[in-house]
């Protein structure tokens, strides 16, 4: 099923290079592949994975494993970021 993922910052060290410049790659996806599988099969180290945003909507850390991705989701991370 295709979604679509976003990463931020430099997390988009994890795209393909043609997808860095927008940040997003479209994906196929198994269904019923849930936020945290997706997560790991793009083997974004766990510590980076910050907010996670499903549709607009935050995703806690406890629900990434429980949360199926549908058809025509957008999943965007980021990562901690700091600053003043």
């Amino acid at each position: 099923m295709p979604i679509t993922l976003k990463l931020y910052a430099f997390l988009s060290d994890y795209l393909p290079a043609e997808a860095r410049r927008s940040n997003a790659v479209a994906l196929d996806v198994p269904d019923e592949t849930t936020v945290a599988a997706l997560i790991a099969s793009r083997a974004l180290p766990p510590r980076l994975v910050h907010l996670v945003l499903l549709n607009g909507q935050f995703v806690p850390p406890q629900e990434r494993g429980a949360l199926t991705l549908t058809a025509g989701d957008v999943l965007a991370i980021w990562p901690p970021i700091a600053g003043g």
